[in-house]
C-alpha cells in the first residue's frame, strides 16, 4: 500500500503591503479559507521585517524541506542543479539562479522589472546563453542550462555564502537596495556590466524590439549556496506551493490579486477544506512580505467548534498581519 503524507498547502503573497493590494484587502470573500481557519490552529509563525533577502514563502519552504540557511542563502539552485542531476550528491560547491530580466532606467535609479514579463522563448534562451558563456567563465563560473528559459544555473565558489535577494524581493525595486553589497560580489557587479553592454548588441534584441516586448538587457542573481554532500532534503508532508497570486502581487495590481485570491478560495482552498472535512490531516501557511503563518489539525469534535465560535476572523483580518 502506498505510503500517504499529509497535504500541506503553501501559499506566497498571501497578504501584501503595496498599495493597490492593500486596498483590495477589504473586498475579499473568501468563505472557504475563513471556515478552514476555524477548522485549523496556528501552530507556527515566522515573522521578520521587510528587509530580509529570502521572503517569507521560501523561509517557509527551506523548513518544509529540513534546509537551514541564512538570510539570503538559501541553496535553491544547489538544490536544482542536485534535483536535474547536473550536480552530483558529493558536489559542495556553491551555485545560484541567474535570471535574465530587463532594468528599466529611470531618471534617478535603476528598477528591477518583473522577468516573467519579458516573453522569453527556449531558444533565445539558448542563444543568450552560449553568448555569454565565455564571459561568465572568465570569472570561473559555469552556466548550465535549467527547464525555465531565460533561468540559468551557475556554479563557483563565489556563490558559497554570498546573500543574495530573492528575485520575489526585488522586483519593483531599485538595484541598488537589493544588490549584493559584500566585497565578494565585486566580480559579480564587473559582470553585469559586461552583459550589459553583450547583450545590447544580441540581435536577439533586435528581434525583440520588433515584437515589442522589452529588452532583455541584464540578469539577476538568486538563490546562491551549496548544499551538504547528503541525500537530496525531502518534505515530511505533500507540499503544495500556490503561484496564483504571484503576478498579481509583484505588480501591484490589487484588482487582479483579488480575483486570483477568490479564484483559489474556490480552488485549491475548497480542495484542502473537502480533505479536512474527509478527515484528513491537513495544513495550511499562508505568507506575506513579512511573516508566515503555519496552521495545523491539532483539535476535532464539539469543544473544537465551540472555541471557534470566539476565536472567529475574517480572513481579511489575518491576511493584513501577514
Amino acid at each position: 500500500m502506498a505510503e500517504t503524507f499529509p497535504r500541506h498547502l503553501l501559499i506566497p503573497f498571501a497578504g501584501r503591503g503595496s498599495p493597490a493590494c492593500r486596498a483590495a484587502l477589504p473586498t475579499l470573500r473568501l468563505p472557504n479559507l475563513e471556515t478552514l481557519l476555524l477548522r485549523l490552529t496556528l501552530a507556527d509563525t515566522d515573522t521578520q521585517d521587510e528587509s530580509t533577502r529570502s521572503p517569507p514563502h521560501e523561509r517557509a519552504l527551506a523548513r518544509e524541506l529540513g534546509i537551514t540557511a541564512d538570510d539570503g542563502c538559501i541553496p535553491w539552485a544547489a538544490l536544482e542543479a542536485r534535483r536535474l542531476g547536473i550536480a552530483a550528491a558529493s558536489d559542495t560547491e556553491g551555485w545560484g539562479v541567474v535570471t535574465l530580466c530587463n532594468w528599466q532606467v529611470g531618471i534617478d535609479d535603476v528598477v528591477l522589472g518583473d522577468p516573467s514579463a519579458i516573453e522569453i522563448d527556449a531558444g533565445e534562451s539558448a542563444t543568450l546563453l552560449e553568448a555569454a558563456r565565455p564571459f561568465f567563465e572568465e570569472d570561473g563560473i559555469a552556466l548550465h542550462p535549467s527547464p525555465v528559459p531565460g533561468r540559468w544555473l551557475a556554479r563557483a565558489r563565489i556563490f558559497d555564502g554570498l546573500a543574495t535577494a530573492s528575485i520575489d524581493r526585488a522586483v519593483g525595486w531599485p538595484i541598488s537596495q537589493w544588490s549584493p553589497l559584500a566585497e565578494a560580489a565585486r566580480p559579480l557587479r564587473r559582470l553585469q556590466n559586461e552583459m550589459q553592454m553583450l547583450l545590447y548588441t544580441q540581435r536577439v534584441n533586435d528581434d525583440r524590439a520588433a515584437r515589442g516586448v522589452p529588452p532583455i538587457n541584464s540578469f539577476w542573481l538568486s538563490g546562491t549556496g551549496a548544499l551538504a554532500a547528503q541525500p537530496l532534503p525531502s518534505a515530511a508532508c505533500e507540499t503544495t506551493v500556490s503561484e496564483a497570486l504571484r503576478v498579481a502581487a509583484i505588480r501591484d495590481d490589487g484588482v487582479g490579486w483579488a480575483a486570483a485570491w477568490q479564484a483559489l478560495d474556490a480552488g485549491d482552498i475548497a480542495s484542502l477544506l473537502a480533505d479536512y472535512t474527509r478527515g484528513a490531516d491537513v495544513s495550511l501557511t499562508l505568507c506575506g512580505d513579512r511573516a508566515a503563518q503555519r496552521y495545523t489539525v491539532q483539535q476535532r469534535g464539539l469543544s473544537r467548534w465551540a472555541r471557534s465560535l470566539f476565536d472567529r476572523k475574517r480572513a481579511a483580518e489575518v491576511l493584513e498581519s501577514l
